[in-house]
């Protein structure tokens, strides 16, 4: 029988006493959102928090929303900010009509994320702060370039989401901290999409490649490319992305920011594949969300 080591459980009912719980605890201490991927760990002691702090009353974690951003750029974005909280649930990411809007990549991969039963406890927060590196939703948030809303006790902090994972299963959130939600700027004329292979339904990745790709007068001028579960650093490849602005987004072009994605990626061998295969993958998937993604930019479809 898997059994979890004893631990202490506390419930907090906002934001403000779940960062006072984890100052009193220590490191030692453990937010429970979903659970889906720390009570298995638990459960074979591969995790032995010595306190758990259930956060799912924390309802004003829980929402989608449209906000205003830091103000327009130069890439045209109108300043406006998709905000996503960490305890939102993947169903609800799944079904919503706001984010479908502006980007069709999160529902895609939603779609391929779990199962029924994990995608209606599971949360946003959860699985980014996990930092699995087969995670389907790092690869999204890196491909669109968001940003992390950390608070602490002394306030409140962003980190852009590529440099939001130190490596596997660690990221930036300190010991006494809790990610409050991320943000993704809208970018007008920006088309994106999801690939994903895995060996059965709701398996991990193989390999997964998500992307953006923002168009004016045909152009891009800016791309985005998340990859999971291939050895991507920060789940991306910048040197791709910047081989695709200023220029048309035809085969040539995407075709050369696959290869750089091939490239660049570090794989290991396991039982989902050998490296040479995944690396291959890769450049396939990645040419796939790059060539969907320009094809709704042209035509006016997230």
């Amino acid at each position: 029988m898997q059994v979890p080591a004893s631990f202490t459980y506390e419930r907090a009912h906002s934001v403000e006493e779940a960062v006072a719980l984890l100052e009193r605890y220590g490191p030692d201490a453990r937010l429970l959102a979903g659970g889906h991927s720390l009570l298995p760990m638990m459960k074979l002691r591969l995790a032995r928090p010595e306190t758990l702090i259930d956060i799912n009353d924390l309802a004003e974690l829980d929402s989608i929303r449209l906000v205003p951003g830091r103000g327009p750029d130069a890439l045209g974005a109108d300043g406006d900010e998709l905000a996503i909280g960490a305890m939102t649930r993947h169903a609800t990411v799944l079904d919503s009509a706001l984010l479908a809007e502006h980007y069709r990549i999160f529902a895609e991969a939603e779609r391929v994320i779990a199962d029924p039963l994990v995608r209606n406890r599971g949360t946003v927060g959860g699985s980014l702060c996990q930092a699995d590196p087969a995670e389907d939703l790092s690869g999204v948030f890196a491909a669109l370039k968001g940003r992390a809303v950390i608070r602490s006790a002394g306030g409140t902090r962003t980190v852009p989401l590529r440099e939001f994972h130190r490596g596997p299963y660690e990221t930036v959130v300190g010991d006494a901290e809790i990610l409050l939600e991320v943000r993704v700027p809208v970018r007008p004329g920006a088309g994106s999409a999801y690939e994903k292979v895995e060996r059965r339904a709701g398996d991990w990745a193989v390999a997964a490649a998500g992307a953006f790709v923002q168009l004016r007068d045909g152009v891009v001028v800016d791309a985005g490319i998340g990859l999971s579960a291939v050895g991507a650093e920060h789940f991306t490849c910048p040197e791709a992305e910047d081989v695709l602005r200023g220029r048309e987004p035809t085969a040539a072009s995407i075709a050369e920011a696959a290869a750089i994605c091939r490239d660049r990626c570090e794989p290991t061998a396991d039982q989902r594949g050998p490296v040479d295969f995944k690396r291959h993958l890769t450049e396939v998937l990645v040419t796939r969300a790059l060539t969907r993604s320009a094809r709704r930019a042209e035509g006016g479809q997230a």
